[in-house]
């Protein structure tokens, strides 16, 4: 996988955002500050423009501006998360012109122990780290159709649903205490979009 893919890959999670932002926020507002979806739709527009104004050349450049632009331009807590894990994935590929899915694959592992170190949450909080390990646990192992990043968006969807049965234990959700059961959580089901998306573009 060369920067054009990673280019196409942050144009589809931008589009799918923008077609995900009220749902997102929806949820948001159940169990947030309702601004889960407006927030990411400004900063993943913001990043489709600044990487179609000057398009790195290497993975790891496009996910290091793809991640700067997104601390930058986001408010609350969702800038500086998905910053963070895609300036630390960015980073962890290097200078390489071209990765291969374990590679990938290792360093979105790096990115998401960088978040689970910035939000000290970890699966089983009701946060969007329980979308984001078994995503990136499963990139690589393909699944019934040989996909080597469908199991990957398997594993993160399933993690974001399994959200809704569990008692937020970290953020703002938490201080709902037993009314956050029953809920989905905006942040996993946002970072869910990150493996489909990933899975679309490279079928």
């Amino acid at each position: 996988m060369d920067a054009a893919f990673f280019l196409r890959w942050l144009a589809a999670v931008a589009a799918a955002v923008d077609r995900e932002a009220d749902h997102l926020t929806e949820l948001d507002a159940a169990i947030g500050d309702a601004d889960h979806g407006s927030n990411l739709r400004r900063g993943f527009t913001a990043v489709a423009a600044a990487l179609d104004a000057d398009p790195p050349g290497t993975p790891g450049a496009v996910l290091a501006l793809a991640g700067r632009q997104l601390i930058s331009t986001v408010g609350g807590a969702s800038g500086p998360l998905y910053g963070t894990l895609l300036r630390r994935t960015g980073k962890e590929l290097g200078d390489a012109r071209r990765v291969s899915v374990a590679e990938l694959g290792a360093a979105l592992r790096a990115g998401v122990a960088a978040v689970a170190q910035l939000g000290g949450s970890a699966p089983g909080d009701k946060t969007m780290l329980d979308a984001l390990v078994p995503g990136a646990d499963a990139l690589g192992a393909p699944d019934a159709a040989g996909d080597p990043f469908g199991a990957a968006r398997a594993a993160a969807g399933e993690g974001a649903r399994a959200t809704e049965a569990l008692r937020a234990r970290k953020g703002r959700a938490s201080y709902l205490g037993e009314r956050s059961v029953g809920h989905l959580d905006p942040g996993a089901s946002s970072s869910a979009l990150l493996f489909a998306t990933l899975a679309e573009v490279a079928r």
